[in-house]
């Protein structure tokens, strides 16, 4: 029996086209992850060569003044990509990767970003996440949506109730054959993307391969659950595609919105003009007010005295940190509400699989919202430490070659990854599980 149906079901040109569909799109999918992490690698491969390049050129246009030189010096703190980013890119394009930062006021310079197309970033990558979330569920819709309502519709279903010894094994029978090969497909092209990809097998693509197949599982399940109503061929496609445009293109869109509305980030520019003019009208107010706010901030700068007359590099640098100072409210309120969209967002996508999906590939991957909070977060302690390295220096008057500028090599950010596979995918099997229990239970009846 199982030899006719899978004849059967490779007979149609249908499947042959939503296979080699599916197969085109993953390669490419596969080829623009490659291609992002070579642009991410090249990237950070350049700013390792340029960070030792810099510091020389700089020490010898600035030998004899070590204020002067860190005024002009950049640190570089590096976000690395791992290779499952090549499977979901996430924020990853949008967000910078490597942050390149003076000891100056912080603030202005950790939201500097690389120079990319905004309709590339508008139109978005065609990663192989957005090739699980967003085309496997239709070529399953293709596939599936017929399975009973065409046997019924061509009048041969009565001829199997009475002729098979059960009519339900027989419809499941379909089912599971459209089911092992979209399976297979599935893990080709998983394997094809380890092997590009170069991913080590770890926890981190073991996460992503249950994931995907629990996220068409889901879909083969509701496609399970609307033929199980016996309604029309049209009608089912109707249903299913109207399903799929709520559940991956509609209801994101809705919650992005109601998210961005709950909590608005008026924060942003209001932190970036305070820390700015927090900076600037420094230049006119009395020096020794600026000094006490440091001297409050560090009090273990406060054996530093001003100078009386002329250019001071401590009042200058203390002037720079108030202005991170003076906009740390605004700061820590719009980290809070950036942080509180992530969680909510992850609360509202428990019960929606597309949007679990994604936000859970992401979280894997490390190129989620999350991530890159912990990077900024991590770059403003980077930032702190070059800063207290070099400030009793600077106060000391010292010269640049007492420093050993060849162990200033550009740092990397390390994160632990937390994410929990029961906790992110508990909803989307207990959907499944409801979708084909729901779908047997009442159509028992019109089975064998």
């Amino acid at each position: 029996m199982y030899s006719l149906l899978i004849k059967q079901f490779f007979r149609t040109k249908t499947v042959l086209l939503a296979f080699g569909i599916l197969i085109t799109l993953g390669i490419l999918s596969i080829s623009t992850g490659k291609q992002f992490l070579n642009q991410k690698q090249v990237a950070i491969t350049k700013t390792i060569e340029q960070q030792q390049k810099h510091l020389q050129t700089q020490k010898n246009l600035h030998k004899d003044d070590l204020g002067l030189l860190l005024y002009y010096l950049k640190f570089s703190f590096i976000n690395p990509l791992q290779p499952l980013a090549g499977i979901s890119i996430g924020q990853s394009d949008l967000n910078s990767h490597i942050q390149h930062v003076k000891i100056l006021n912080l603030e202005g310079q950790k939201y500097d970003t690389d120079l990319v197309n905004p309709m590339r970033l508008h139109v978005g990558n065609l990663d192989f996440s957005f090739l699980i979330i967003f085309l496997f569920p239709l070529v399953i819709i293709a596939l599936n949506f017929n399975v009973l309502s065409e046997e019924i519709e061509n009048g041969t279903w009565k001829m199997i109730t009475i002729q098979a010894k059960s009519s339900f094994k027989f419809l499941l029978q379909k089912l599971s054959i459209r089911i092992f090969f979209v399976f297979i497909v599935l893990g080709l092209l998983l394997l094809l993307a380890k092997l590009i990809l170069d991913i080590p097998f770890n926890t981190g693509l073991l996460h992503i391969t249950i994931l995907s197949y629990l996220y068409l599982l889901f879909w083969f399940a509701l496609c399970f659950f609307v033929i199980l109503f016996r309604k029309s061929s049209n009608t089912n496609a109707i249903t299913l595609l109207t399903t799929w445009l709520i559940l991956v293109v509609f209801l994101p869109v809705l919650a992005n919105n109601y998210i961005g509305n709950k909590y608005p980030v008026e924060e942003a520019f209001a932190m970036t003009i305070k820390q700015r003019d927090a900076y600037h009208k420094k230049w006119d107010t009395d020096k020794k007010e600026t000094l006490e706010k440091f001297y409050k901030h560090y009090p273990q700068f406060a054996k530093y005295e001003i100078k009386e007359q002329g250019f001071s590099w401590l009042w200058y640098y203390a002037m720079q940190q108030m202005g991170d100072d003076e906009s740390k409210q605004e700061r820590e309120a719009m980290n809070a509400k950036i942080r509180n969209r992530e969680q909510l967002s992850k609360k509202i996508a428990q019960f929606f699989p597309p949007l679990q999906v994604q936000l859970s590939m992401n979280d894997i991957a490390n190129t989620s919202l999350t991530h890159q909070m912990k990077f900024l977060d991590a770059t403003t302690k980077f930032h702190e430490d070059i800063r207290l390295q070099f400030y009793p220096k600077i106060f000391d008057n010292q010269h640049t070659d007492t420093i050993d500028w060849k162990n200033y090599k550009p740092a990397y950010f390390k994160s632990e990854n937390k994410f929990s596979l029961i906790k992110n995918t508990f909803y989307m099997t207990l959907i499944t599980l409801f979708l084909i229990g729901f779908g047997v239970f009442k159509n028992l009846k019109h089975f064998d």
